[in-house]
């Protein structure tokens, strides 16, 4: 899936419409009427082996005998006939097809499935991209292009809208077209069998003419194309989704309580946040969202001021804010002092500030000015409730006149009512400050302005260094797996779990097996102070539930009688069960601690998916979760647990000092680093991992694995740092470097290096001057998607953020992974080694290894050097007639050896 071709879709030149029929009501008809009207300034052929001639136009009685090749084939057939009009098209050149018509296995009949498949293998031989089937058609408004059945054109404007749904999209069109609302594209893709999300989406995000994105999915066909197209498009517009289905009953259970605890929405939740993605949840909200975020910049943070001249309307605004996640600003002693100058001595005297009923227009003005002063206002959120003492349109006059001279903090309005409102709304929408009928509205808008500033900052923010040389001892870990696997089990004993754990550096309670009562006691002796004892049995994974966890046993005869009770019990209870002994461990008492769950499911879309929350005995109970994706660094483990309820608690709580974050936030870190590594990894629980400001300690883990035949980073949807590419340099003088991918802790490294950089080196590389590397240029350099770009560098060893970088060669591939921009720069005291020769090739290999076929560049005709090292790797250089200083190098890796 690429967007190769996709242009013969969206902007073609000439249209082939096969089924266009004269009968009324029919599809062909109303598509042909439809494609007709729109006003498309190219050539439309109809196709209908019955007629000469369709609303005035010729008509052709097959593809074959069209006069010319057609960059687009619209198609409205009966199903059986549409394999052999794709290769028909395929045939005389046409790279684009819309198929609207239905049967290819909607309803998994042999017939329908088996015409499916004769679709998608003609598309795939032929090179023909198709929208559909079973879809209602495109609309680009901005060409006069309107492919569709729907109901009614689309006005032109800059949003663009992609839904599975064709119902969903002449819904959307109806609600639009009432509002004014107009759009650059809208794109029905009904069964997806070759244009999905991830290709509208990356077509989309080059897209001149669109200005935001709008997705509504019921479902996604690749997890990891996905959310590379997301990061990717979200990082240049908003793209904000509607996901349907959110409450599926059908969701499939799992053993653990992890697997209880992440349900499929949850993890398209995870999977947004992760990827820059807005939500939002209704077709309204969908259109509130675009329209907020067009008139008004996201706010720093989520403390929000509201000011009221009715105290009811307040309450429901802080309402609404606080069951949405955000705050209320706190008032300093400063700014209530100067409120109190300007405010009737019954005001509020804090935040919702309610300066009263018969609050005029020069009140509110006077109000916002003190506000706008206060560094902990992110948002100030206006709200007029009418009375017949004061005008509403004079308030809203006061407040524009206001915000359109002075810098203000973000401005949000809500004036309550119909017709004594409507008005000043007009007033407000007129000088592009957002307005709503109602608080509740306006607070949901600022949080999604909130959310998006969020998601924006974690594409962008720069992740501190891992805090210790993290090298976990994998290979033990496998051995364990292997073991297990090997003897067809699928539950790792308590005593197997918490070695895997201890292999990645995870801290856990001191654990002893023991095969009998008598070794048992044996073992509590040994221990010499209060123990717990627990079963260890390969049939019951929730030990408690069975009576098979005892604490605080003092001595070896109560850990004897203890052992002998729980042996009994099982065997009474569970009598198929296997009991291969118990296992002893010291109790651990840390006053204070928090019990926390730490684990991983596996989604059967986006794969492997970590959860954090309060843990403990009832954790289904607390409800207390957030989901991530793996790969996770130190900032994006910080915010996952941020996401919890529990979180408030850790970070200090009435005299209660805060937990160690950071050793949280790095056992997240090495567990999902055990995903990354372990293929066979399906379900994991740390619960619970007891946690206070002295560190953590996993006191109980279980881990359910299956046999795997793929490595295990192709099961995650976001690809994980590639650490087999990393490879030891040694130079001449002595020196050995590591070169290696970047990664996003090397951006403090990455600055350091442009600093060392000679004016004409930086010139030489990005053809203007610069004297710094801004943070969001540097964060774009080290924040790859290593699915669809690699940076390899020259370091020292060492930890990731804290060694210097000598050198840095990067590709850049198209979505089609078909070709790829390259650009390098090795510093000038490194220079004379064949460091430049050794990067370029290392980097050809690995595009040639990803299947890359071409690799290009743009070299100023001036340096010799870049040109010199391109001629001897064999590049073709040619000049371009409009930038005769330019040199643009190209190598095909087709034929290439690899180094």
């Amino acid at each position: 899936m690429t967007i190769r071709y996709l242009e013969a879709v969206f902007k073609p030149k000439s249209i082939a419409l096969i089924g266009a029929s004269d009968k009324p009501g029919s599809i062909g008809a109303i598509v042909a009427e439809n494609l007709l009207a729109a006003g498309f300034k190219g050539e439309v052929m109809p196709v209908n082996p019955k007629h000469r001639e369709i609303r005035g136009l010729r008509a052709y009685p097959d593809v074959a005998s069209l006069p010319q090749a057609v960059d687009l084939g619209v198609i409205c057939t009966p199903a059986d006939a549409v394999p052999g009009i794709i290769d028909a098209l395929a045939t005389i050149g046409s790279r684009g097809a819309v198929v609207i018509t239905a049967g290819f296995g909607e309803r998994h009949e042999t017939h329908g499935i088996e015409l499916r498949k004769a679709l998608t293998t003609a598309a795939k031989s032929g090179q023909v991209r198709i929208v559909g089937p079973n879809c209602l058609g495109i609309l680009v408004p901005g060409i006069g292009l309107n492919a569709s059945f729907a109901h009614r054109a689309p006005k032109s404007g800059a949003l663009a809208f992609v839904a599975q749904s064709g119902a969903i999209v002449t819904s959307v069109l109806d609600w639009a077209d009432a509002r004014g609302i107009g759009f650059s594209h809208l794109v029905s893709l009904g069964d997806m069998i070759d244009v999905d999300f991830d290709d509208t989406l990356d077509y989309l995000a080059s897209d001149a003419t669109t200005r935001a994105i709008l997705l509504y999915i019921e479902s996604i066909t690749d997890a990891r194309r996905f959310m590379s197209a997301a990061r990717a498009a979200s990082r240049m517009k908003p793209v904000i989704v509607v996901k349907a289905g959110r409450h599926a009953e059908g969701a499939r259970a799992v053993e653990s309580h992890t697997g209880a605890l992440a349900g499929a929405d949850a993890v398209y939740d995870a999977a947004f946040e992760r990827a820059g993605v807005l939500r939002v949840y209704s077709l309204e909200e969908l259109f509130d969202a675009v329209e907020t975020l067009a008139l008004a910049k996201p706010p720093r943070g989520d403390r929000l001021a509201i000011v009221t001249n009715g105290g009811g309307i307040g309450i429901l605004a802080t309402d609404a804010l606080i069951d949405q996640g955000g705050r209320l600003a706190e008032l300093s002693e400063e700014t209530i002092t100067d409120l109190s100058q300007v405010l009737p001595p019954t005001w509020s005297h804090g935040n919702p500030v309610d300066i009263i009923g018969d609050a005029t227009g020069k009140r509110y003005a006077d109000t916002l000015a003190v506000l706008s002063k206060n560094q902990g206002v992110d948002g100030i959120l206006v709200l007029n409730c009418p009375t017949a003492v004061t005008s509403p349109e004079e308030a809203a006059r006061a407040i524009i006149a206001y915000a359109s001279s002075q810098r203000r903090p973000l401005l949000l309005t809500s004036w309550v009512g119909e017709s004594a409102a409507q008005k000043a709304r007009d007033l407000f929408a007129e000088n592009r400050i957002p307005t709503f009928d109602t608080p509740e509205q306006a607070v949901r808008a600022f949080m999604y302005l909130v959310r998006y500033r969020r998601s924006q900052d974690l594409l962008m923010e720069t992740p501190p260094s891992i805090p210790v040389d993290f090298k976990p001892n994998s290979e033990n870990a496998r051995n364990i797996i292997a073991g297990v696997v090997d003897a067809g089990r699928h539950w790792l004993s308590e005593y197997e779990a918490k070695q895997v754990m201890s292999a990645y550096g995870i801290p856990v309670v001191a654990t002893y097996r023991a095969e009998s009562p008598e070794q048992a006691a044996e073992q509590a002796a040994q221990i010499g102070g209060p123990v717990a004892l627990k079963i260890l049995s390969p049939d019951i994974t929730h030990k408690s539930d069975v009576g098979g966890v005892m604490l605080d046993l003092a001595g070896p005869a109560a850990v004897l009688e203890a052992a002998n009770a729980m042996r009994e019990r099982l065997q009474r209870a569970h009598p198929q069960a296997r009991l291969e002994g118990f296992t002893v461990q010291p109790v651990v008492r840390r006053p204070g601690a928090y019990e926390l769950i730490i684990g991983v499911s596996d989604d059967p879309q986006f794969g492997p998916v970590i959860l954090v929350g309060q843990g403990g005995v009832a954790v289904e109970a607390l409800d207390d979760k957030a989901l991530g994706l793996p790969p996770l660094n130190m900032r994006l483990a910080a915010e996952l647990l941020s996401r919890t309820r529990i979180y408030r608690l850790l970070k200090g709580f009435r005299g209660q000092p805060a937990v160690n974050l950071d050793a949280i936030a790095l056992t997240l870190v090495r567990l999902s680093q055990m995903i990354v590594d372990l293929a066979e990894i399906r379900e994991l629980d740390i619960n619970p991992l007891l946690v206070d400001r002295f560190g953590v300690m996993a006191l109980d883990a279980r881990i359910r694995v299956e046999p795997s035949d793929k490595p295990a980073a192709d099961r995650l949807a976001i690809r994980p740092y590639p650490k087999e590419l990393e490879e030891s340099i040694p130079l001449g003088d002595g020196r050995t470097l590591l070169l290696r991918p970047i990664r996003p802790e090397d951006e403090p490294s990455l600055q350091s290096a442009f600093a060392k950089l000679t004016p004409e080196e930086v010139r030489l590389r990005f053809f203007i001057p610069m004297s710094t590397l801004s943070h969001v240029t540097a964060a774009r350099f080290t924040q790859i998607d290593y699915d669809r770009e690699m940076a390899l560098i020259l370091t020292e060893p060492g930890i990731a953020g804290t060694t210097a970088i000598y050198g840095v060669v990067r590709i850049i591939a198209d979505p089609d992974n078909a070709r790829a921009e390259y650009a390098i720069i090795v510093r000038h005291d490194m220079t004379g080694m064949g460091l430049g020769v050794l990067l370029m090739r290392r980097i050809l290999d690995y595009a040639q290894g990803r299947g890359i076929r071409e690799i290009h560049g743009d070299v100023l005709q001036e340096n010799r050097t870049m040109l010199k090292l391109c001629e001897v790797l064999g590049f073709k250089q040619s000049r371009s007639p409009d930038e005769l200083d330019i040199v643009r190098v190209t190598l095909n890796l087709e034929h290439q050896t690899r180094h």
